[in-house]
């Protein structure tokens, strides 16, 4: 029994810094960093494993030639993708679609995704929703530029989480880093991008207008969480996403300050550490846990214990 261990795969992004490096010692490229992908078995853009008997194959890869290490799942892509976003300028406002419109129109899946939030400057804000109440006057607001009045603004800080359901208006905003769980997709939709030029290109980067109107969820709702934080032993646990709130993935954070000990009682389990350092023990392996680690425990039915003073935030896929 061995944990997947995982290299993150970087983007840089017209919006994108350096804080990915400061706040998690990766080794990024030179320029504006953006994303880096810790656990991801999309396309050409999988991270790759670094330890034990399938080092150096794709989480894409792997999943598809040892789908025994994922319970034998039906579908034939990794249905999770987590990203770090170190947003250093703003992000495109933009919208996803779900699985249906995903399908028919781009040969992919549809992206619903979440944020928790590991560090906001003073002030910060996200978009997050709309205030047209019809999807004709969504239009009519996207045509004639009335962003202020159509986009919502909400304010954030450290350790607020926002689920985004396809169909959500939404963007991150500049002094704001998170670390994103979503449906394994690169389907974005580019409804508004401040008129930016890219310098690379010294154009305007494409918008989808049509699409992304075809696609908001209107009127605008927010989705009724059902957060919790449950003391077990040295551990704090806060889950974030679950049935029915979530159709496609669980998600908690966990705070230990000691030992826990937990039963796999999922298909496979993702976890990213976000902050301190400790120990995984396996029933026949241990491991050293510090910050910016990203794995996987496959299925199996056995025990697992952490210790430490560590932070993790952990996901896993919901069947249908």
């Amino acid at each position: 029994m061995e944990a997947i261990f995982l290299e993150p795969y970087f983007r840089t992004k017209l919006w994108g810094g350096r804080k990915l490096e400061t706040l998690f010692n990766y080794q990024i490229p030179d320029g504006k960093v953006g994303e880096a992908w810790i656990i991801s078995g999309y396309r050409d853009d999988a991270s790759h494993v670094i330890n034990g008997k399938f080092k150096g194959m794709s989480l894409r890869d792997l999943y598809q030639k040892h789908p025994e290490l994922f319970a034998n799942p039906e579908e034939q892509e990794f249905p999770l993708l987590v990203k770090y976003l170190d947003a250093n300028d703003n992000l495109s406002v933009q919208v996803h679609p779900d699985d249906e419109y995903a399908a028919i129109h781009e040969n992919d899946s549809g992206k619903t995704e979440s944020w928790y939030v590991l560090q906001a400057d003073p002030g910060s804000y996200l978009i997050y929703g709309h205030h047209a109440k019809s999807r004709q006057e969504l239009a009519d607001m996207i045509h004639e530029g009335r962003w202020d009045d159509l986009l919502r603004k909400v304010p954030v800080k450290k350790g607020d989480f926002f689920y985004v359901p396809a169909g959500t208006i939404h963007a991150l905003t500049k002094g704001i880093v998170v670390i994103e769980t979503q449906q394994s997709s690169d389907v974005t939709y580019r409804l508004y991008d401040y008129d930016r030029v890219d310098k690379a290109t010294g154009q305007k980067r494409e918008l989808h207008t049509q699409k992304s109107i075809d696609v908001t969820t209107v009127p605008h709702k927010n989705p009724q969480l059902d957060i919790r934080k449950e003391k077990c032993g040295d551990a704090t646990i806060t889950m974030l996403l679950n049935k029915p709130v979530s159709p496609h993935f669980y998600l908690a954070k966990i705070d230990l300050d000691g030992e826990i000990k937990f039963t796999m009682n999922w298909p496979y389990q993702l976890f990213s550490v976000i902050s301190g350092s400790g120990k995984l023990c396996l029933p026949d392996k241990e491991y050293d846990l510090k910050l910016g680690d990203n794995f996987i425990l496959p299925a199996g039915s056995y025990d697992f214990t952490f210790s430490g003073k560590i932070s993790m935030i952990t996901s896993a896929p919901i069947k249908e």
